[in-house]
């Protein structure tokens, strides 16, 4: 995330950290084959998404945002009894 000061005369960015976990041993991050594993920082299923201290936005649907913008498509395997047949 970056902020840009409001002052126009003098502009300055900061980076903050792509994680916020401070958990040992530390979650995987963002760019890992697990990421999914870390902690929940914030979890609202009403809303259908769930918020990771890798900074991951993980969907109820198994879609996930990635800090960095990436979009995962979802990637819920399909059961056979699962699936609905069109009459």
């Amino acid at each position: 995330m970056t902020t840009i000061s409001r002052d126009s005369s003098h502009r300055t960015t900061q980076r903050r950290p792509a994680t916020m976990c401070s958990h040992q041993p530390p979650c995987p991050t963002a760019e890992s084959a697990d990421r999914e594993a870390a902690h929940l920082v914030a979890h609202h299923p009403e809303q259908g998404w769930s918020l990771l201290c890798n900074g991951v936005l993980f969907f109820d649907d198994t879609g996930e945002l990635l800090p960095d913008g990436q979009i995962v498509a979802p990637h819920r395997p399909i059961a056979a009894g699962n699936v609905a047949t069109a009459a």
